[in-house]
């Protein structure tokens, strides 16, 4: 120490380090600042270099982390409640994404199997990926169907090894038409034209896109019949079934006539059956101003596009296929379109041309005709059924063959994989389609936006979600038909509900349509929504709503337009639920119709007398009359996919599926009240059909409905109860992420932002939010971290083992598996000195088998083989000598047994049992009765007694007399001289000498003989000669231990008992069992039935020893979650061939950070599964209740359509027919038998429908 600092160690200013502390060392700090300083300029090469590759980099690596949405709020890192999960999915759909949407896919014509069809198809596929994160495949997952991709698309959604969204294409060849030539002449007497219509649409310039593609897609009518038609012309007004009715009351002959409509009432294809049906050769349909209430030209309204008026030259494209027949491919009935399906002439499409014209063309040709109507005798005006002088000529010629179509498919997997909820819209138009269907696909568009924020935040829903984008839905629902035709057995068994939406907006009126038990689910949704346009209102209230062009008193209305109108307005108001019956018109059709699945359809499409007119199927079905008219600042379009995303929520999300059933069944009465009042009013001579069966019938499932509703009330109750205590008994930090220090954080989001991660939100959770409070958002959390296990072992039958997860490979996967060999319940340490090690679990004297006295052991020399040979089996004994208490009261002790009576062999020996004989000299081998030259049989056969006994020595086989002299007595039976297969000499047998080489003993085995098929040619071909083993391996003990058997090891290394297949810790095995590799099939411990020794706490010596060791894994106390990673239920093992190890990590408990809960809650656990068995029984019975109106045999003359309780009219193709089958026979055939038929089968069905959700 120098002077001066000893100086101030004297003055105490200086305070010297202990000598034990090491001095500060200046070159540790510059190592530390030189390491990071390296480490930073590391990280921005490693930036830059990363900033080179593509985009798809970071993804490929899961670095990615898509931008923050610009509507997205703010919501922690964790598990959604349900009230912030609807928050979230009601803050994503806007109007100026639903503008860009409509702008983007209605800018120019999409006709279905067009290149721009197959162009949208694909923007719709990329939409699906973008926003549910689905990495970009190498090519386009577009797939022919039929083919094994495509199959696989949809069948694998409900394969437990589905976690993932997915996306692809399925493509059908349907047979469709399109335009070639079209005219339309009014003829002279000479047969020249003298009058040629103008059958393309003016595209009036103030329309900027009508103008450009007015006629990109001809106005015709697609499906239609190629040919040419000429006759007069017939006035038919709607071409409905009471219109032609009227015509042939007035005399009017349509054979040879070409028959002129306007549209309306019934569907276009049924106006030309109907004709057809009539002899007509041709049909005309025109669009009437007549149907267009008080928005008209003679009230001064301008046509559009000046005006909201109709335009008279536009003209309405569509099918005219026959709807109420069967829809989708007319040559694949039934059955899917695949590119190489056997096809059959279509019986739903028209066999006489047609042509839709414009309102300036139809009136010109109504000219022609004179009077159109007359006054009957009672003053009621009908169809006068006039022709035309001069004749008209039609001509259509199209180009018919088979298309491919394009249906764009997507899925979100749930929880529970084998329930789906199907969200669909179609696609194609017949030219721009503004409102028919683009505005539905933009609604539909904004929904896969909302569910993909959803995902992002870590949303999974408890049910698969499946989204459709369908195809060649205007020819006749052609796209949505044929997938249904395709995968019928898998919707039929899976899907739990379809909703549809076609055109989101057109008119001023919401109008919803569904299944009766879809009705409170959907009026609860709307009264959640606010109104589009109009303050303190509700989307509920939307759908009393009329249009902006008020009538003034002036104006002019059609007084049959505005009947009609009004009677259809008091229909509704009448209803109770608000919400209308299906009938069909779009694509849920056959998902109802055919397969029995709940459906809805729903959009501003009603317009009213007060709308502008709506341009159906025209070139101004445009974005600019979206714009102006139909939805100005696209609130329609946004009010829609808001209910439509919920309804799809709740549908998904609810743990019991929230249909009402009892709703459905009250309506019932309402069809049979109509039926009543058909046959009422048809009655006439003959006799009334009997309702009284089926109205029992529909009591009887009201009555089951009612049990359902109370079961379901029940098991939600008591699901939420278990739940609710399981919650209190799991850690708090399974919903809590542990905040870092924030100078680590800050340094983790530093280097998070480099590799363009977004950096993780710790925001505190509130206590009241983290806890729940028994409602929905609680078991969404709990599936957070439980779900795969809670789903799988309430719906596995093999109860905790799922499907996905096999039984282990390797005994040392197994959760029961000793960590160590002292662990293993057979060490020493484990046994009492008195009691030996087992060779049987039975041998264990804690095991409930164990056998109370040593002749109980099954190993014991005097075991019997049989209960029945047990002395003290009740048969042996008589009924005056009960059980013994004591060994010393059984007759077989010594003490009971005299001094001349040994202890008997065989039951019958005993004293006291029936058959033994009286008195010795009544047994069988008492001297007495055995001749003296006959010594004690030794075999019963030799016995006298013996039925096949010889009558006389000489007749025994083996008597000398049978036997040559150079023969001894024979060993075996084919020995002896009689036998069939004894050798006729002694060198024929395979043992003589002769037959033998001299280097060959006598075979010890029969393959070992010269003579046997098996018997190697030369020694060395035996598989135990020396040169056919190696040096180190000797002779095998065991068949699979020679080197040509085929489970043989190639190697001594590949051999299971080899010293590199064992642990340190585990030494060869002394029994096979006992191996770590031998197989859990075969051994005793794995049978069901059999409990287990094996697991530790099932040791007596052990402090938490089990009494009972649990029968079935789900019993066991461990479970579900054992300590080894791989048999965690809902984690499948690695090495299973379809599993792919960390890429699903993230949706599984353990691997997302939660630690493992408490080991009591397995009995919790046990009553949480059978809680959820029971709802999901619940739920299978509540969507079984659509399915049962469904019927193979289907509706007559339509089998096609199979649902009797309601379907399309047979004349009216949109509109519902409630219990139509019944209806139709009263109504339409006339027929009381037919009746009374339909009404039996009715019954029939609804019975049995009772039956199956009888809880």
């Amino acid at each position: 120490m120098s002077a001066e600092k000893a100086a101030q160690v004297e003055k105490g200013d200086y305070i010297p380090l202990p000598a034990t502390e090491p001095q500060p060392q200046p070159q540790s700090k510059k190592k530390f600042f030189r390491f990071v300083a390296y480490a930073l300029i590391l990280l921005i090469v490693i930036k830059a270099a990363l900033l080179n590759f593509k985009p798809n980099f970071l993804q490929t690596f899961g670095l990615h982390s898509r931008p923050p949405h610009p509507h997205l709020p703010h919501f922690p890192h964790r598990r959604l409640s349900g009230a912030e999960r609807d928050k979230l999915f009601l803050s994503i759909p806007n109007s100026e994404s639903a503008l860009a949407a409509s702008r983007a896919l209605a800018a120019q014509p999409h006709l279905a199997g067009s290149s721009q069809d197959f162009e949208d198809a694909k923007t719709l596929l990329k939409l699906f990926q973008t926003e549910f994160g689905i990495n970009l495949p190498e090519s386009d997952p577009i797939f022919p169907a039929g083919t094994p991709e495509s199959r696989n698309a949809t069948l694998h959604l409900t394969s437990p090894f589905t976690h993932k969204p997915s996306a692809w294409i399925d493509v059908y060849y349907p047979v469709l038409n399109t335009p070639l030539d079209r005219s339309l002449q009014i003829l002279g007497q000479d047969g020249s034209s003298i009058w040629d219509a103008n059958l393309v649409e003016d595209g009036d310039p103030l329309d900027e896109d009508a103008a450009k593609y007015k006629d990109s897609v001809p106005a015709w009518h697609g499906l239609s019949k190629d040919g040419v038609a000429e006759g007069q012309l017939v006035y038919a007004n709607y071409g409905s079934k009471a219109d032609y009715d009227q015509l042939v009351a007035a005399g009017a002959n349509l054979t040879g006539k070409i028959v002129i409509t306007r549209y309306g009432h019934v569907f276009r294809g049924l106006k030309i059956k109907g004709a057809e049906e009539l002899g007509a050769v041709g049909v005309l349909i025109y669009s009437d101003p007549r149907d267009d209430g008080y928005v008209t030209t003679e009230n001064g309204f301008a046509p559009y596009p000046a005006g909201p008026a109709r335009n008279p030259t536009s003209v309405q494209r569509g099918s005219v296929q026959y709807l109420s027949s069967y829809p989708g491919d007319p040559t694949t009935p039934g059955y899917p379109a695949y590119e190489d399906a056997q096809r059959e002439e279509g019986t739903n499409i028209p066999k006489i041309p047609s042509l839709p014209i414009s309102w300036e063309n139809g009136a010109r040709l109504l000219k022609e005709i004179g009077a159109l109507y007359s006054k009957d005798e009672s003053g009621k005006t009908t169809l006068s059924g006039e022709s035309s002088i001069s004749k008209i000529k039609l001509v259509n010629h199209v180009d018919t063959k088979v298309t491919p179509i394009w249906n764009t498919m997507a899925s979100i997997p749930g929880h529970i994989k084998d329930e789906v909820v199907i969200v669909g819209c179609h696609r194609d138009a017949w030219v721009l389609g503004a409102a028919d269907p683009t505005s539905g696909t933009v609604a539909l568009h904004e929904v896969i936006r909302a569910f993909g924020a959803l995902l992002r935040t870590g949303w999974k829903p408890l049910r698969t979600v499946v989204f459709a984008s369908w195809d060649a839905e205007e020819y006749g629902l052609v796209g949505s038909t044929e997938w249904g035709e395709d995968f019928a057995e898998w919707i039929s068994k899976h899907a739990v509900a379809y909703l549809n939406t076609d055109v989101s907006s057109s008119g001023s009126r919401w109008e919803v349509k569904a299944s009766p038990s879809l009705a409170h689910l959907i009026r609860q949704i709307a009264l959640e929504i606010p109104h589009p346009t109009i303050e303190n209102k509700t989307l509920w209230d939307a759908r009393h709503d009329e249009g902006p062009f008020k009538p003034a008193s002036d104006f002019t209305i059609d007084g049959e337009h505005l009947e009609s109108y009004k009677t259809a307005k008091q229909k509704r108001h009448a209803s109770k639920t608000g919400v209308s019956p299906l009938g069909s018109g779009s694509d849920f059709t056959v998902f109802l119709q055919r397969l029995g699945v709940a459906s809805s359809d729903e959009g501003f499409g009603g317009v009213t007398p007060t709308d502008a007119v709506y341009h159906y199927h025209s070139i101004y079905d445009s974005q600019r009359f979206q714009e102006l008219y139909a939805d100005p600042g696209f609130h329609h379009h946004v009010a829609v996919s808001k209910h439509l995303g919920l309804l799809a929520l709740r549908l998904a999300d609810s743990l019991v599926v929230p249909m009402n059933t009892t709703q459905y069944a009250l309506e019932l009465d309402e069809y049979l009240d109509e039926v009543s009042l058909l046959q009422s009013s048809l009655q006439s001579s003959q006799e009334s059909v009997d309702l009284s069966r089926l109205a029992k019938a529909i009591q009887k499932v009201q009555a089951a409905s009612r049990a359902l509703d109370k079961e379901k009330f029940d098991a939600e109750k008591d699901f939420k109860h278990v739940l609710r205590k399981l919650q209190r008994r799991l850690p708090h930090r399974h919903h809590r992420c542990r905040k870092p220090r924030r100078f680590v954080r800050r340094i983790k989001n530093w280097i998070k932002r480099i590799f363009g991660v977004e950096p993780h939100n710790y925001e505190r959770i509130p206590i009241h939010e983290e806890h729940g409070n028994g409602d929905q958002s609680d078991w969404t959390r709990f599936l957070a971290i439980y779900g795969q296990d809670v789903i799988a072992l309430s719906q596995s039958p093999e109860g905790f083992r799922k499907p996905d997860h096999p039984k282990p490979k390797h005994s040392k996967d197994h959760p029961d598996h000793p960590k160590h060999l002292k662990d293993h319940p057979d060490h020493p340490e484990h046994h009492r000195p008195d009691h030996r090690k087992p060779k049987h679990p039975k041998d264990r004297p804690d095991h409930p088998d164990h056998p109370k006295h040593p002749k109980g052991h099954p190993e014991h020399p005097d075991h019997h083989k049989h209960p029945k040979d047990h002395p003290d089996y009740p048969e042996h004994r008589r009924p005056d000598h009960p059980k013994p208490k004591h060994p010393k009261d059984h007759p077989d002790h010594p003490e009971h047994r005299r001094p001349d009576h040994p202890k008997p062999k065989h039951p019958k020996d005993h004293p006291d049992h029936p058959d033994h004989p009286k008195h010795p000299k009544d047994h069988p081998d008492h001297p007495e009765h055995r001749r003296p030259d006959h010594p004690k049989p030794k075999h019963p056969k030799d016995h006298p007694d013996h039925p096949d006994h010889p009558k006389h020595p000489k007749d025994h086989p083996d008597h000398p007399e049978h036997r040559r002299p150079d023969h001894p007595k024979p060993k075996h039976p084919k020995d002896h001289p009689d036998h069939p297969d004894h050798p006729k000499h002694p060198k024929d047998h395979p043992d003589h000498p002769e037959h033998r080489r001299p280097d060959h003993p006598k075979p010890k085995h029969p393959k070992d003989h010269p003579d046997h098929p098996d018997h190697p040619k030369h020694p060395k071909d035996h598989p135990d000669h020396p040169e056919h083993r190696r040096p180190d391996h000797p002779k095998p003990k065991h068949p699979k231990d020679h080197p040509d058997h085929p489970d043989h090891p190639k190697h001594p290394k590949d051999h299971p008992d080899h010293p590199e297949h064992r642990r340190p810790d585990h030494p060869k095995p002394k029994h096979p069992k006992d191996h770590p590799d031998h197989p859990f099939p075969n051994k005793p411990h794995d049978r069901p039935e059999h409990p287990s020794p094996d697991h530790p706490k099932n040791r007596p010596d052990r402090p938490d020893h089990h009494p009972k060791h649990p029968k079935h894994p789900e019993d066991h106390p461990d479970y579900p979650f054992p300590e080894g990673p791989h048999d965690r239920p809902g984690h499948p093992r690695p090495d299973h061939p379809e599993s792919e190890p960390h890429k699903d990590h993230h949706d599984h408990p353990v691997s997302a950070g939660h630690p493992l809960p408490p080991k009591h809650l397995p009995k919790e656990i046990k009553k949480l599964v059978k809680a959820a068995k029971r709802i999901v029984k619940i739920n299978k019975k509540i969507v079984a209740f659509e399915r049962g109106f469904i019927s193979e045999e289907g509706i007559k003359d339509r089998e096609w359509y199979k649902h009797l309780g309601v379907a399309p009219g047979k004349w009216l193709g949109y509109g519902a027919t409630t219990f139509p089958a019944l209806t139709e026979a009263l109504e339409i055939d006339r027929n009381v038998t037919l009746a009374a038929y339909e009404t039996e089968r009715l019954a029939v069905l609804l019975e049995r429908l009772a039956e199956t959700i009888k809880p």
